[in-house]
């Protein structure tokens, strides 16, 4: 059942990545030439309208083949005859895309589970946060002057700037009071400030659903970003990377944990791991890689600035090789997983 249900994940995510590009292209009058999800041979296929819609062999992976997309034609429909802004929306438009399906299933989540506000649970005595005042019932507001939203925020800047002294922004009974606390060692060797704050779940109207289901994106974004930063300056390696195998395997561990308690906990759970895995790939496609969405934005931007395109042949080379290295690291990744589940 956990492959089935990682197989439709990935699939839908994807699926959603291509109809942004797809939607853009039309609307830009981008001559679509084939629509797919999967990659390799066609299983099913159907032309409507002069686009060719392919389910391919293998379920990881998909594409929106436009014309004139890699060869720089700009005859009538293509992809380069349309202007750089509008090719540099339907580029964009993939992982906006994933931004927005994240979103949708945050909707779904914080509408089933409620919002997690950053409000502290309880004050350990004898550290820096009861001797400067703050009490349970307060709402972090700002840590060193970075908007907080959620509980989770607060545990992960504080996670990554360990020992560092913190200025809390916070409000109680509507005002809004600022400390500078240093943090303590406590007897297990951690730097603490002295906060007890975990998830407590409130429902909210609509209003507090939307407004949450946006910070909640804003956070798997940030936790994305934060991953690639601990990867160039080396605090993480490539070893720590997962790919679709040990995704695969978090997502049946996370079934099978969920299914013990509710059909709702399954539910809310595969959210969670939607929300997550569409937020990352959005960031992941927007780095400028070349063969990625990023990379192709790199060029457009080029062009935008310098006033005429790169030689496509250039260009194209460039991918290729982006593309090849790329592959190398996926097969490298996926081996990894597999070696981690003998």
């Amino acid at each position: 059942m956990s492959i089935v249900i990682s197989v439709l994940m990935f699939s839908f995510i994807i699926l959603f990545h291509e109809l942004g590009h797809f939607l853009l292209a039309k609307f830009n009058g981008v001559t679509v030439l084939e629509f797919s999800l999967g990659l390799g041979p066609r299983l099913l296929h159907k032309e409507f309208r002069g686009t060719k819609y392919s389910l391919k062999l293998l379920p990881f992976g998909g594409s929106c083949m436009m014309l004139g997309e890699d060869e720089g034609d700009s005859g009538e429909g293509s992809f380069g005859s349309k202007s750089v802004l509008a090719r540099m929306s339907i580029i964009a438009a993939g992982p906006i895309f994933n931004f927005i399906l994240a979103f949708f299933c945050s909707v779904f989540i914080i509408a089933g589970m409620g919002y997690d506000p950053a409000e502290i649970q309880g004050i350990v005595d004898g550290y820096p946060a009861q001797e400067a005042g703050l009490q349970a019932g307060d709402t972090i507001l700002k840590l060193n002057g970075k908007r907080i939203h959620i509980s989770r925020e607060v545990t992960q800047y504080l996670s990554e700037h360990r020992g560092e002294p913190v200025t809390v922004t916070y409000r109680r009974d509507g005002e809004t009071y600022t400390a500078l606390l240093e943090p303590k060692v406590n007897e297990n060797g951690r730097y603490i400030i002295g906060i007890d704050i975990h998830a407590v779940y409130r429902k909210g109207g609509i209003i507090n659903t939307l407004r949450y289901s946006a910070y909640e994106v804003k956070y798997w974004i940030e936790t994305t970003l934060h991953s690639i930063r601990m990867l160039t300056n080396g605090e993480a390696g490539i070893q720590d990377m997962s790919g679709p195998v040990g995704v695969v395997e978090v997502i049946g561990e996370t079934y099978t944990e969920s299914v013990k308690i509710s059909w709702f906990a399954v539910w809310i759970n595969m959210l969670n791991m939607a929300v997550l895995l569409s937020a990352n790939l959005g960031v992941m496609n927007l780095l400028p890689i070349p063969a990625l969405d990023g990379g192709r934005l790199v060029f457009l931007i080029i062009e935008l600035i310098r006033g005429k395109r790169v030689k496509p042949e250039y260009e194209g080379w460039i991918h290729l090789a982006g593309l090849a290295a790329l592959l190398v690291l996926m097969v490298f990744v996926m081996f990894q997983d597999v070696m981690r589940l003998f």
